[in-house]
């Protein structure tokens, strides 16, 4: 093994070494970088190593790139999504939504956790904020599905499951953050919405067929209510009513990207305004509701970005190294063809998500295998969308699925640990199918961008 392997090896191992120490992600990957940067350099100085390393080559550049990132106007849209998200969380449409919906489903077998899939699928397209729609949607349902008798498994792990939507169905922040990864046209923001749409909503009706069979098999998992109330037209208009407001919005914020009329940050301005204004309308916004929303933007905007620099650093240096040449050697020298290197890249990547959140390997794993795949022709937004919903597991896979942290913080007294991972299990082995459709089905991918945007 030469040089290069073992310094690309050992940075890799000592982020990881660092991560389960409990050092924050964003100064292990910082810390890392500028440790191994002066590794670099000794090596080369003073021991006449091969590796191709410079300092000034490496380091030089990091202050242009850094700033690169900070001006990007593509990344304006992070945290203006994010504001739009917390905004809806607050006010109050979700909690209307479900009402609604429970008068109108709730007489079903499981109609309880359809009813919570429907308003997820929802507040995935209008809010795109993993965090705020787990806990949104657990203390809107737990209760009330406990109390019509619901299996505790099913009912904690539809509302934990059904929240991670959101980083997948448009508008995703990481699918914003994928597609500045890439850096390709083939792969814009405008493409990866589109291709993510059809997959999330496919996802979404999965959910929603396993828990009706389920239902039907096991009557006592999601039983039916003895007294279920006659629906009248009144039920059915006031889900109308329910549903038109985080349906415009979504019409206004994608329908304005899809159809060119806006680019990915303008529609993220018209998306935070018209959370407001329904906010407003709602009577919902008041000087702390907006204060603590921009306060929580803020906070959630800085950890991304913070992790966004770290990853810089350590992503330079690891070039200066030779990382890249190291990555596409052993990815080229698998013994498979074209698809078998892509489901052992899917593989790895779902192992990670044991261990890491989806920003670290957005941000590190992606720019580092995306050029190798797609030199070997595969088409970058199925690549993309396979990365996205493989990464989505990762906020249900333990320990580190923070999806699964949410949800525990708001179930009642009598949900255990285990409850959640046995009532999550079923959904993340329905996501993996999912992603197995769309491998073996690209169309479920591609049909749309392409036919939206043009292409092959």
């Amino acid at each position: 093994m030469g040089t290069e392997e073992l310094l690309v090896i050992g940075m890799f191992s000592s982020f990881m070494a660092l991560l389960l120490l409990g050092f924050p992600v964003a100064w292990s990957l910082a810390g890392v970088g500028f440790a191994f940067a002066v590794l670099g350099h000794v090596m080369v100085e003073y021991f006449a190593s091969d590796i191709w390393f410079t300092w000034s080559g490496t380091i030089g550049v990091l202050d242009r790139r850094i700033y690169g990132i900070v001006a990007n106007e593509l990344l304006v849209a992070l945290p203006l999504f994010i504001f739009m998200g917390i905004m809806l969380d607050r006010s109050g449409i979700a909690e209307r939504l479900m009402n609604s919906l429970v008068r109108v489903l709730g007489g079903l077998r499981g109609g309880y956790a359809v009813t919570v899939v429907i308003v997820g699928v929802l507040l995935a397209a209008s809010t795109g904020i993993v965090g705020a729609s787990v806990v949104l949607l657990g203390m809107l349902s737990l209760g009330p599905m406990l109390a019509a008798k619901y299996n505790k498994s099913l009912a904690v792990g539809t509302a934990c499951s059904v929240g991670t939507l959101g980083i997948l169905v448009p508008p995703s922040i990481m699918l914003v953050l994928m597609a500045d990864r890439l850096g390709t046209p083939a792969a814009s923001v405008g493409r990866l919405f589109m291709g993510a749409l059809i997959p999330g909503m496919m996802l979404g009706l999965m959910y929603i067929i396993y828990i009706l069979v389920a239902a039907y098999i096991k009557k006592d998992l999601a039983p039916a209510p003895p007294d279920r109330k006659p629906l009248n037209a009144r039920a059915f208009l006031e889900v109308g009513i329910a549903v038109l407001p985080p349906l415009a919005l979504i019409i206004a914020v994608l329908g304005s990207i899809f159809t060119g009329f806006a680019t990915t940050t303008e529609a993220s301005a018209v998306g935070a305004l018209g959370a407001v204004i329904l906010a407003l309308c709602n009577r919902s916004l008041d000087f702390k509701v907006l204060g603590e929303a921009l306060y929580q933007t803020s906070r959630t905007t800085a950890f991304i970005f913070a992790i966004f620099i770290g990853a810089t650093i350590f992503a330079s240096v690891l070039r200066g190294l030779g990382g890249d040449d190291v990555v596409r050697a052993a990815i080229t020298g698998l013994p498979f063809g074209e698809t078998g290197i892509v489901l052992t890249i899917l593989f790895i990547v779902f192992l990670l998500g044991f261990f890491l959140d989806w920003v670290e390997i957005t941000l590190i794993i992606l720019p580092l295998v995306a050029p190798v795949v797609f030199s070997l022709g595969v088409d970058p937004v199925w690549f993309a969308i396979l990365f996205a919903i493989c990464l989505q597991t990762s906020f249900l896979t333990p320990p580190v699925g923070f999806a699964l942290f949410y949800i525990k913080g708001v179930c009642p007294p009598g949900i255990s640990t285990r409850d959640i991972y046995v009532g999550v299990a079923p959904f993340v082995a329905l996501q993996l199918l999912g992603l197995m459709l769309v491998f073996w089905f690209a169309p479920l991918a591609t049909w749309l961008p392409y036919e939206v945007y043009g292409g092959r």
